[in-house]
Parts: structure tokens; C-alpha cells; sequence
């Protein structure tokens, strides 16, 4: 999918909606941690899923204490910081996939430490000078963000928060009105990581979250299969794919063929998947 470097963050993430909208299906959002298994093949990885379907990418900045995340992530990440990545490392391979010519949006989910760490101004404007289209920052509650958010907004970029499924309704009201870009739908109570089975009230939620906001809502954290995907992206407008991709490459022999062929099994798995439009 070619998108235009014209357009700001926020109005590339919602043409890749559309874009998967309009071929009635839900749009897929792998996630890969930015230097695993190193900076070269992280980015040799992204480059390859980038054609092999996703619609937009998630790109996970190391952390030594990722509390949303279980433990193919966190080891993920260890190996990541081990081999020298760091916030900068991070920018610098946006900026590379973008001169590679990965085009689709690219989001970084990192915790709000590091950014902290490194400037919260700096790292808003050196990630949209690299080209990054957003930010998910899953220990950042809005209570709590105005002052990244006006960061964001400044350069265009999505600010894009996580709601949980135990969330009730003001809370939902309230988590919708200050997402940009889409809604993440954490599809169960816990940390992210390949389950057998999808949460059995994941359908309700959705709908429930649908009736808060026409903001596209993308589901995450326990997905798994080609299958798991079609049952979600038939409800959802997004699916978005971990810990099963990175349980791909962890023990392949061409770490970045496996990536490939994991994500191309995905996007094939929701080809035409769509049971009902979002309203709007």
C-alpha cells in the first residue's frame, strides 16, 4: 500500500483504514520490537512485512520494565537493549525504513520512561522528522498526557491509547475523545501474548466501543493464527499481531523469510472478512 509522504501522520493512518475498509476487510498492524533479533535484521524484518500485507506497522522502542507485555516481548526487548538499541536507535531505523521505501503508517509503541529519558519534545519532533505517524504509549493514561498530546499535535502525529475490556462506559467516553488515529482494543485482561482461544465477550466489547466512538478500533494482545485474525478483523476494523510474530522469527533460520511468509498468512486470512461496516 503506497502512501503519499505529503499527507500528515494522522491522515496516513486513516487512508490505511479506509484503504482496507474499502476492500472489505479489516487492516493489519503487526508489531515488531525495533532491534530484535539486532538493528540490521529488525529492519530487514519490518521491510519484509511491510510487503508482505501489513497496512500499518507497530514498532516496539526496547524497555527494561514493559508491564503490558508477557514474556515473548519482554524477551524480545532484553535481547534489543543487550545488543546496544536505544531511543535514537529507534529513530534511525524509522528514518531508514522510510529511505528503503516502507511507506505504510508507522507507529512506535514505547513507555513513557525512555521518552521521558530522552526529551519529550525531542523525541515528538526527531519521530515525525524520521517519519513516524504516531505514538502508543500503554502507561500514559490521559489524565496524564496533555502535554504529549499538544506535542503530537503540533507535528501531526496520532497520540493513540489502549482501553481495556474492563473499562466502563464514561470511562470508554473518555479514553475515545482523546485518541487520534483509531482506538487500541485490548482484547483481554493481561499482557500481551499468543492464546489459544479469543476472549469470549470480545464481540460485546467491540460493539460497546463502537457505540462511544466512529474512530476506527483495532484489537490486540492475544491474537495468534490466520484464523483468530479472520474471527477479529470480521468485527473489527483492525488486527493487530505480536508476540506470534516475533515467536516466528525467534528460532527461524531466515529470521526475515519467516516474518514473510507469518504475515502473509495474515493478510490472507482477512481477505474479505468483514460482517459489518463502523458507523459514520
Amino acid at each position: 500500500m503506497i502512501q503519499e509522504r505529503t499527507m500528515t501522520g494522522m491522515q496516513r493512518i486513516s487512508a490505511a483504514f479506509a484503504a482496507a475498509r474499502k476492500e472489505s476487510r479489516a487492516a493489519l498492524m503487526p508489531y515488531f520490537t525495533l532491534g530484535y533479533p539486532d538493528a540490521s535484521l529488525s529492519t530487514a524484518i519490518v521491510e519484509a512485512i511491510a510487503q508482505a500485507g501489513a497496512d500499518l506497522i507497530e514498532l516496539g522502542i526496547p524497555f527494561s520494565d514493559p508491564l503490558a507485555d508477557g514474556p515473548t516481548i519482554q524477551h524480545s526487548t532484553q535481547v534489543a537493549l543487550e545488543g546496544g538499541m536505544n531511543v535514537r536507535g529507534c529513530l534511525d531505523i524509522v528514518a531508514a525504513l522510510r529511505g528503503r521505501g516502507v511507506s505504510q503508517p508507522l507507529l512506535l509503541m514505547g513507555y513513557i520512561n525512555p521518552l521521558l529519558a530522552y526529551g519529550s519534545t525531542r523525541f515528538v519532533h526527531d519521530a515525525a522528522a524520521a517519519g513516524a505517524d504516531g505514538l502508543i504509549v500503554p502507561d500514559l493514561p490521559p489524565e496524564e498526557a496533555e502535554e504529549l498530546e499538544q506535542l503530537c499535535r503540533d507535528c501531526s502525529l496520532a497520540l493513540v491509547y489502549l482501553l481495556p475490556p474492563t473499562a466502563g462506559p464514561e470511562r470508554l467516553k473518555v479514553v475515545a475523545a482523546r485518541s487520534r488515529g483509531f482506538l487500541y482494543l485490548v482484547s483481554l485482561t493481561g499482557v500481551t501474548g499468543a492464546r489459544p482461544t479469543l476472549p469470549p465477550d470480545l464481540e460485546n466489547f467491540i460493539r460497546r466501543a463502537r457505540q462511544a466512538t466512529d474512530l476506527p478500533l483495532a484489537v490486540g494482545f492475544g491474537i495468534s493464527t490466520p484464523e483468530q485474525a479472520r474471527l477479529v478483523g470480521a468485527v473489527a476494523d483492525g488486527v493487530i499481531v505480536g508476540s506470534a510474530l516475533i515467536e516466528s522469527v525467534r528460532n527461524a533460520q531466515d529470521p526475515v523469510k519467516a516474518a514473510e511468509n507469518f504475515v502473509s498468512l495474515l493478510a490472507k486470512g482477512l481477505q474479505g472478512g468483514r460482517q459489518f461496516e463502523r458507523p459514520g
